[in-house]
């Protein structure tokens, strides 16, 4: 069984021991296993609407209170929030009053000056109620543009520091949507040439995500009720997607292949057992490490950098000591020989027919 797998892989040390002694455990029930494991990985995600990944306020940007957010306090309790930060608008000239009688409607604008008129152009200051940072001030940006694209020929463009946190949450966004499935895509290209098999790209992929979701879903209920952060950049859930795929798939290649080759010898539940007990303290060890070295990110006094440090070094440790290990281990030998579809490895019964054929022809040639 699986010290035998582990003898034809490579010589047990310490930690091939110990994941011989897994991989002989899962192999007792593997379907509850990987059932098992899955649903506590999908209970994790649960908590990913607790993640409000829409921009941090400036106040919000850093674990402590640095001069910077002191002064905006001080500013605040005297001025409106918006008062040192507005918003440009720039339009026609033609359509300037048009432009500031919409404005002066928009839910979130506290006022607009008197527009300013050069070169057939109108530039508009208008003052947010909101701070300037805050998700309230985008909507109302939004809001702004919506009412000055409506007048006809004042061309009205709408800037500023919160239409650039705007557009950049905006694009973050649609990133996301693009990014992700083509990383997707291209990763289960590569898993599909490189095992030849459509069943085992699918499975990993599966599993990958669900690492993933997983991770993020313990970091928005950690972030919002542990460490009690205002929420997370715009781009923290692609970053984390595209750090936690990258060495998901990276150690998936590392743990299949060896699998993979152990099949074409010894037949895929054997193979499994094997490779888990061959490669288990390499990811391990490379788990561990890399976890370590983004937890140190937690050091630094910016929350983006806290956030992303902990997502990653949580979601690695996930991926190491969970899901590449136990899920995994635990699917690939339920499904068996279907995991190689369409290819076709040999089961353990043509495995050892295909032996004592060759020991046969051997001991023919010795005789001769």
């Amino acid at each position: 069984g699986a010290a035998a797998g582990a003898a034809a892989g490579s010589a047990e040390t310490g930690s091939g021991k110990i994941w011989t002694r897994v991989g002989a455990a899962i192999e007792r029930r593997p379907r509850a296993v990987w059932i098992g494991t899955a649903l506590v990985l999908g209970a994790m995600a649960l908590g990913v609407p607790a993640l409000k990944a829409d921009g941090l306020a400036v106040a919000d940007q850093f674990t402590g209170k640095p001069p910077t957010v002191v002064g905006e306090e001080i500013q605040a309790r005297h001025f409106p929030a918006g008062a040192g930060d507005p918003v440009y608008v720039v339009a026609d000239a033609a359509a300037a009053e048009q432009v500031r009688s919409a404005l002066s409607a928009v839910p979130g604008i506290a006022g607009v000056a008197p527009p300013l008129v050069r070169d057939g152009e109108a530039l508009l200051l208008a003052e947010l109620t909101d701070d300037p940072s805050s998700t309230a001030a985008m909507d109302a940006v939004e809001r702004a543009r919506a009412a000055v694209h409506r007048i006809a020929g004042a061309d009205a463009q709408v800037g500023g520091t919160t239409a650039v946190m705007l557009d950049t949450r905006l694009a973050a966004a649609r990133d996301s949507r693009v990014i992700i499935p083509i990383v997707l895509v291209t990763v289960f290209g590569i898993l599909a040439l490189l095992l030849r098999a459509v069943v085992a790209p699918l499975l990993l992929m599966a599993t990958v995500v669900l690492s993933f979701a997983a991770a993020l879903g313990v970091s928005g209920l950690v972030f919002t009720h542990v460490f009690h952060f205002g929420g997370a950049e715009a781009s923290f859930p692609l970053l984390t997607f595209v750090f936690l795929v990258a060495l998901g798939i990276d150690y998936n290649i590392f743990l299949v292949t060896r699998v993979r080759e152990e099949a074409l010898r010894h037949g895929t539940r054997r193979g499994a057992l094997t490779g888990l007990s061959a490669t288990g303290g390499v990811i391990t060890s490379a788990g561990l490490v890399l976890a370590g070295t983004f937890a140190a990110m937690g050091s630094l006094p910016l929350v983006f950098a806290a956030e992303l440090g902990f997502a990653v070094a949580f979601g690695v440790l996930l991926d190491t000591l969970v899901v590449r290990s136990v899920l995994v281990t635990a699917l690939t030998l339920d499904v068996d020989r279907w995991m190689w579809w369409p290819a076709r490895l040999p089961s353990p019964g043509e495995v050892g027919e295909h032996r004592e054929d060759a020991a046969v022809g051997v001991v023919g040639v010795h005789q001769a």
